[in-house]
């Protein structure tokens, strides 16, 4: 039997979402949602703020335990993955992931809720991640409106992360850190958990096969319908100018070896070491482990060890 009308799916994204041709859009993965609250087992204690009503930006905030209520703190301003399609802070799997590095690294956190395509397309994620990070600078001096921030908040020492598409948005916010000059903050690092970087060329060790790269190609221009092409430099750093202008001085970008984006990765790495950007780009490479497994196996041995790599990329002095 064929499917009635509203059954008919139009853009079938599996397993991220899949779009029907009455216009209904299902998303399949990253619905689950946990409430903030304090967690006994690392004494973090976490709260959602309002940055804007109007675009809808909010934040889910991340405290450690204060032992100095005068305690300055490192900010982590986090971006969450799923293709600017699916996810948020309040998955699961991304609140207990911040909860882990506001604890081991002792940070202030702000994991970043931007809204999502494609009812909201790229680059609207980048803009409300932008706005979010302005929102952070106005506490300078303990002037803003969130009092962890005024309180604990160290301006001096910020760092932007995310993974996969929340990586690609964190490299682009350095970026406007680097070229606007947002001098209340000062950004330390980024930190790039399998990067959502592509190109119409394959590098490294990607496959060269055009129904191999489909997947890719197809999840970029869902989530980027404006787009040019997969050279577009708000997907591929290679083709933008403004690299040389990131605007810190110490990148991390972290890799997995079955990873099919692995080698975007650490030509990443490449790229930024031949730009005019005088910082120190390292890369730390996971074996025998697949796109942002760290999220979906938190506990294995190869996760621990991602997460003690960033801790200490943070706390380096």
């Amino acid at each position: 039997m064929e499917p009635t009308g509203s059954e008919e799916v139009a853009h079938d994204l599996s397993p991220y979402m899949k779009i029907y041709k009455d216009g209904r859009l299902e998303r399949i993965a990253g619905k689950d949602v946990v409430h903030p609250s304090f967690d006994p087992k690392t004494n973090v204690e976490s709260k959602d703020v309002v940055i804007s009503s109007e675009p809808d930006i909010s934040a889910r905030l991340f405290i450690p335990k204060i032992t100095n209520q005068n305690q300055k703190l490192p900010v982590f301003v986090y971006f969450h993955g799923g293709a600017f399609i699916i996810e948020t802070p309040f998955s699961p799997n991304y609140h207990n992931y911040v909860n882990s590095v506001a604890s081991q690294a002792n940070v202030v956190a702000v994991s970043v809720h931007y809204r999502r395509a494609p009812e909201h397309p790229v680059p609207i994620a980048h803009e409300d991640s932008w706005t979010a990070i302005k929102w952070v600078a106005s506490h300078l001096n303990g002037n803003g409106p969130e009092e962890w921030l005024n309180r604990h908040a160290d301006l001096g020492r910020v760092f932007f992360s995310g993974d996969s598409a929340g990586a690609n948005i964190a490299h682009h916010m350095a970026i406007r850190v680097g070229t606007e000059r947002l001098d209340s903050i000062k950004l330390q690092g980024i930190v790039l958990v399998h990067p959502f970087f592509w190109g119409v060329k394959p590098v490294g060790s990607e496959a060269t096969e055009p129904e191999k790269r489909t997947t890719a190609d197809q999840l970029w221009r869902f989530a980027c319908p404006a787009t040019s092409s997969s050279d577009d430099p708000l997907i591929n750093p290679a083709k933008d100018p403004k690299l040389g202008s990131l605007g810190c001085g110490r990148v991390l970008v972290c890799v997995a070896e079955k990873d099919d984006m692995f080698s975007r990765g650490w030509y990443y790495k490449e790229l930024l070491e031949k730009s005019e950007w005088d910082g120190v780009v390292e890369v730390f490479e996971t074996k025998e482990e697949g796109h942002v497994f760290h999220t979906t196996n938190p506990s294995c041995e190869n996760a621990l060890a991602l997460l003690n790599h960033i801790v200490s990329f943070i706390n380096h002095n």
